[in-house]
């Protein structure tokens, strides 16, 4: 029997194990984040796991539950004593026996991930769809039979011109109450429904009610998820935080959860749970920090990709893996939340923006709302990056979209040395093109690795990998300083005057940082292949967009996303991943979807506005566009193969190196 396979999520990271060894130790063999700090003995618990089963037709294999060991005394006498969540195992006890997907949870993680999606300031126009009125109701009389929920009806609409009012049973059960105690005055939450254009009255109190109501605007990615608690009378952002997504040990992309709810009966079912249970754990944590009651939010607003979309809702996603990937609803949703099984007040409103196409979600009609291009004269290019990049082109005659299959490579997965952004992760590059000496900056350090104060600055952490942004960097970086070429192939130490390229078997690796016990931090030319995959499919929607919209430039390119703010713009184009541009019309709108939410959070007329203009936005499906392999292909080149990039080389200059040993034998012969 061959060894069994390991691979671990988030990371990605995989190898073969020889039977019988426990996750933890297969963990340190693979350099996956997983901590411990009892010596495996089953005392300390940090190193639980939970492992996922079923076909995983992305990975190759199928995860048995007889690929683990059962449980032993250890566990059980922990379990009895302590108790552990259902699913969960000691990584230090439990054996691999199988093939088999283990997912380390956040908790478990040594280096934890630094979600980096807070609230960006924005002044937005306060008309938020949840508002308190205080009325004064007319008190019964008995020559004019009529109810307490009526001569409510009557008050709102003579001193507030608020019609078509409709009285939840929550309410109803108590007005008689609060009328009374409020000596004939209440104070209500009217719910303003964008969708029905219908009135509704959530809560009411005796008198006037001077307390704070609340919203959260919830931005549901692939990899994680952002809150942002708000006011809904003045607008402040209360708190904001983020979480992963728990639906990545079901696989890192899109598609590939798409593949898991095609391969498991209760796929679907398994990945809805999930993701409402990590949404759940993330409000409770953002009201307790805030010190607010859940029972005081009454609205909240969400989006998200079609696929994150659907399983939320409960609806599963299957028809999104295949053309024409029809959408079960693409509408705007307005819905209690107690619907989906999370519980705040029991009258809590839920609403879901509008989806564009099959894979282009509400996160992109988010991003629209947020950044406008739909208003400007110049061609724009909007790309909010990420695991699925959505991709939106235009100007105020005619707006695109796309979406782009991007995969999980720029946020550090599938890279030998990636991990998500923690403390310790490499996130800035830069190379001397003379000497190829390298300097960095790591997550959690304002210091660069050359100034005297960053070691004592690192003490706690160390250099333990490198990001998405640093991966980017780091190859941009490499391409001018001569050590890759145009291909992303490494070249070797003679080739490139570098000792820090190394021989690995067949191909190079340049290292960036020496660590102790030969821990050393490098770039593969494997995580080159990936970074050009993913950055390949990025530049192809564009152009697909721009073929579409009939321009051969773009004005303005905004980088959108947690992800597209950390960005180095330069870095970005010499790599390739967008189009030639003056680099002085590059910018980041940070995490442009969060901030569409809580516009449309906090404005009724927004979430108006957002539904007409998403009828107007032409999708262009890139799974099924003919040019869109001719430009894949073209795009694999750092920066292009093809595309001339003029703009660019205005600034920058690219060494004409070659490190293809077969056609620098052929061009001998010649």
């Amino acid at each position: 029997m061959s060894a069994p396979i390991a691979i671990f999520l988030p990371s990605g990271k995989r190898g073969t194990v020889k039977k019988g060894t426990t996750v933890l130790s297969a963990a340190r063999e693979l350099n996956v984040d997983l901590d411990s700090v009892c010596g495996g003995r089953g005392i300390c618990s940090k190193c639980q796991i939970t492992a996922s089963f079923g076909h995983f037709p992305k990975f190759g294999i199928v995860s048995k539950k007889s690929s683990l060991s059962k449980t032993n005394d250890v566990e059980y006498r922990y379990k009895k004593k302590r108790g552990l969540k259902k699913g969960r195992r000691l990584g230090c006890q439990v054996q691999i026996l199988g093939d088999i997907i283990i997912d380390v949870p956040e908790e478990s993680q040594l280096h934890k991930q630094v979600v980096r999606k807070n609230a960006d300031l924005r002044q937005i126009k306060m008309s938020p769809s949840t508002q308190l009125v205080y009325v004064e109701v007319q008190k019964p009389d008995i020559k004019v039979p009529s109810g307490d929920c009526e001569r409510l009806e009557e008050a709102l609409e003579y001193q507030w011109n608020i019609k078509n009012v409709t009285i939840t049973l929550s309410v109803m059960q108590t007005i008689q109450a609060k009328l009374r105690n409020g000596q004939w005055t209440l104070t209500c939450a009217i719910f303003k429904n964008s969708v029905t254009r219908k009135n509704e009255i959530l809560e009411i109190w005796p008198g006037y009610f001077e307390n704070i109501i609340y919203g959260i605007a919830l931005d549901i990615g692939s990899t994680t998820i952002a809150a942002h608690l708000c006011d809904l009378k003045t607008g402040n952002v209360i708190h904001s935080s983020g979480a992963m997504n728990p639906q990545i040990k079901f696989g890192e992309d899109l598609m590939s959860r798409v593949s898991y709810s095609m391969m498991n009966k209760a796929g679907s079912r398994n990945m809805c749970v999930a993701v409402r249970e990590g949404i759940k754990k993330l409000i409770t944590e953002l009201c307790a920090s805030s010190n607010v009651n859940k029972n005081d939010v009454f609205e909240v607003v969400m989006v998200g990709n079609p696929i994150m979309h659907h399983l939320l809702l409960g609806i599963d996603p299957i028809e999104l893996g295949q053309a024409p990937f029809a959408l079960s609803r693409s509408k705007a949703v307005t819905t209690k939340l107690v619907e989906i099984d999370i519980h705040l007040n029991s009258n809590t409103q839920l609403y879901i923006l509008p989806c564009i196409a099959g894979h282009v979600g509400a996160d992109a009609a988010a991003v629209a709302l947020s950044v406008s291009p739909e208003k400007s004269s110049n061609t724009v290019l909007v790309i909010d990056v990420g695991t699925n990049a959505e991709i939106l082109l235009g100007n105020k005659n005619k707006l695109l979209a796309c979406s782009s299959p991007t995969g999980p490579a720029f946020e550090g997965a599938q890279i030998s040395c990636g991990q998500r952004a923690a403390p310790g992760a490499i996130e800035n590059v830069r190379i001397d093109t003379t000497s190829k000496k390298v300097k960095f900056k790591v997550v959690g350090s304002p210091y660069w690795s050359d100034n005297e104060k960053f070691w004592p600055s690192i003490a706690k952490f160390g250099i333990t990998g490198i990001c998405g942004s640093g991966i980017i960097e780091s190859i941009a970086e490499m391409r001018l300083a001569g050590i890759v070429d145009e291909n992303g192939l490494i070249g070797s130490a003679a080739q490139t005057g570098t000792d820090l390229c190394v021989s690995e078997g067949r191909t190079q690796s340049f290292i960036l940082h020496r660590g102790t016990n030969n821990k050393n931090i490098i770039i593969n030319n494997s995580d080159i292949r990936a970074v050009q995959l993913a950055k390949a499919a990025l530049f192809a929607g564009s152009k697909l967009l721009m073929e579409e919209l009939g321009v051969n430039k773009v004005d303005q390119i905004i980088l959108a996303g947690a992800f597209g703010a950390h960005i180095s713009p330069k870095h970005a184009m010499v790599l390739g991943m967008i189009p030639d541009c003056d680099l002085t019309k590059v910018f980041s709108a940070g995490n442009a979807a969060g901030t569409g939410a809580r516009i449309a959070l906090l404005n009724r007329e927004a979430r108006i506005k957002i539904e007409r203009l998403v009828n107007h936005i032409q999708k262009v499906e890139t799974a099924m566009a003919p040019n869109f392999q001719n430009h894949f292909v073209a795009a694999s080149g750092i920066p292009n193969s093809v595309e001339s990039f003029p703009k660019l080389k205005s600034v920058v200059t690219f060494p004409r190196v070659n490190f293809n040993q077969r056609n620098r034998r052929r061009s001998k012969k010649n």
